[in-house]
């Protein structure tokens, strides 16, 4: 499945409401299987409050996942799609070089 690494920052709103994130979080985790995918959370310090490394089946479950998300008004997202060693390796030992 494709894997996406998402970094976010909760918004104004998120934060007024900061206690309820458990049971908003356990929402996303929800939503994330219906649609098919998998999801791991990191809470983090520095630019970002957290990381989510996602599973999806294509890019359009995760673009609706990420819409229903973002609708929610609590977090701002930025996705990057990413691929593991071995998937990268395979790529690149495809390259023609002249």
């Amino acid at each position: 499945m494709p894997l996406f690494v998402i970094l976010g920052n909760w918004t104004d709103k998120g934060l007024e409401k900061v206690k309820d994130a458990p049971d908003r979080i356990k929402e996303t985790h929800r939503a994330v299987s219906e649609a098919g995918g998998k999801m791991q959370l990191y809470y983090t310090l520095g630019e970002y409050d957290f990381v989510m490394i996602l599973e999806f089946p294509d890019d359009k479950a995760l673009i609706k996942t990420l819409l229903w998300l973002g609708s929610k008004g609590n977090v701002r997202t930025k996705t990057l799609k990413a691929w593991t060693e071995a998937e990268a390796a395979k790529e690149i030992s495809e390259i023609q070089q002249s």
